[in-house]
Formats: C-alpha cells, sequence, structure tokens
C-alpha cells in the first residue's frame, strides 16, 4: 500500500543538498526548494530513507510526515506554480 508523504530536508552541504532533491524529485513532486510531497510505497520509502541517511551528516535533518486520507485532503496549496490547489486524490 502506498502513502502519502512530506518529506522536507536541510541539508548544509552544497553538493549532498542537490544528491538529495534528485533522489527526491524522482520519487515526487517538489512543493518548495526543500519540501517534496511523495505517494509511494513502503519499499521505495526505505531504499529512500536509506539513500538519504547516507547523505546526511551531523547538523542535517530530514522530516516525513505521513499524512493521512483526512489530512490530504485538508491540504491548501498557495503560490505553487503548476499545482491544482486541491487535495491529492490519492486513496
Amino acid at each position: 500500500m502506498k502513502k502519502f508523504i512530506v518529506i522536507a530536508y536541510d541539508i548544509e552541504n552544497n553538493k549532498k543538498r542537490r544528491e538529495a532533491a534528485s533522489l527526491l524529485e524522482a520519487m515526487g513532486i517538489r512543493v518548495n526548494k526543500s519540501v517534496f510531497e511523495c505517494f509511494i510505497s513502503k519499499a521505495k520509502l526505505e531504499k529512500l530513507q536509506a539513500a538519504l541517511d547516507q547523505l546526511t551528516a551531523h547538523g542535517d535533518t530530514v522530516l516525513y510526515y505521513t499524512l493521512c486520507k483526512s489530512c490530504i485532503e485538508r491540504i491548501d496549496r498557495r503560490g505553487i506554480d503548476g499545482l491544482p490547489n486541491e487535495a491529492v486524490k490519492v486513496f
């Protein structure tokens, strides 16, 4: 079963930050410079987390927020070019 997950990162090293962005762009939609919305399986999430863990160093942060159906329906997007304001239909 796939999950809707918002992933945000704060990675200090420019090269590693670009690598993280590239990994995340392959899995989801960039909604901010360091925030992505992903609809992925548990197995793909685990692989992604392992890859991001390899990139991060002391002081770096990667946050994973799993959203339920009710939360997804209440997403309010503003000022994001190319993305609709309405909730993503994933269930």
